[in-house]
């Protein structure tokens, strides 16, 4: 059985089935503290690490979320496979508010300085992000979607910005005419630490608003968009409770070998202390 991760807010930890284990007080890793406590459970057989990105009652922005930390620790648990579910804002008239979106890739447009690599300090290596997402989840989640009755967008190209302010009209103009279908502000920093991690990786993105392109967008209220949230977190746990038995049964994934040709410096030279620290990431293929 494939262990998962499950990225989210922290009603995502209320799912029909889910039993809660424990709560595992993360103090710090080499990356510095995560957003906050994981949750470890179990569902069916299939054991589950949760972490709220932004914190317990969401007091983390987009740009101070400690992503290295989080992946990090999801690779130390024994994580295979990552569900990142998370809001956005649509830039296409056909995905529509409460519709969901698993994005097969992903532009980065951040600007801060949010740290995007495991590997730094002394150690280099160069990950393919061409296919960013993992097939065997998306063709799960997909299905999922389908069944529990909601909208599903199967593919799609998430534009990360920066935030956490929302685009200005001008921005949101320039992403549609790249063609751009969603907007975010955290899943592609998450995708290339997934990669690195050798951890699958999909997102599962929930659809709250038409961004301000939209020439409805000065009727819609922030009452609105919490609602949509609302109702999109419990459509969330409905896929979700549908595709945790089935994403545990996955034997293997694409992912598990990302790394295998990635390193590039010699092993001779890596620092004892760096080579220690990521041996859950590199221990594979270069021991303590």
């Amino acid at each position: 059985m494939a262990k998962l991760g499950i990225i989210g807010g922290s009603g995502l930890y209320d799912i029909e089935g889910v039993e809660i284990v424990e709560e595992m007080m993360v103090v710090d890793t080499p990356f510095g503290p995560p957003s906050g406590n994981f949750i470890r459970a179990r569902m069916e057989g299939v054991e589950i690490v949760f972490v709220a990105r932004h914190g317990k009652g969401h007091h983390i922005s987009p740009s101070e979320v400690n992503y290295r930390a989080n992946i990090f620790e999801m690779k130390r648990l024994g994580v295979d496979a990552i569900v990142s579910v998370s809001a956005c804002g649509s830039l296409r008239e056909d995905m529509k508010p409460l519709d969901f979106v698993l994005p097969d890739q992903f532009v980065d447009r951040t600007f801060k300085a949010r740290e995007t690599s495991f590997f730094t300090g002394g150690i280099v290596a160069h990950v393919a992000m061409a296919e960013p997402v993992s097939k065997e989840m998306t063709a799960v989640l997909t299905e999922c979607c389908r069944e529990a009755d909601v909208t599903i967008h199967p593919k799609g190209t998430y534009i990360n910005m920066e935030g956490p302010q929302f685009s200005t009209r001008a921005e949101s103009e320039l992403y549609r005419r790249w063609g751009m279908d969603i907007i975010g502000m955290t899943n592609m920093v998450e995708a290339k630490l997934a990669r690195e991690a050798e951890i699958a990786y999909a997102s599962l993105c929930s659809v709250t608003d038409y961004d301000c392109w939209h020439p409805d967008h000065d009727q819609v209220t922030v009452q609105m968009i919490i609602e949509n949230l609302t109702q999109n977190v419990s459509n969330a746990k409905k896929i979700l409770r549908l595709a945790v038995p089935r994403l545990g049964a996955i034997a293997s994934f694409e992912a598990q070998s990302a790394l295998q040709h990635a390193i590039i410096t010699n092993p001779e030279i890596i620092p004892a202390a760096l080579r220690q620290s990521l041996q859950p990431i590199i221990g594979k293929y270069i021991p303590a």
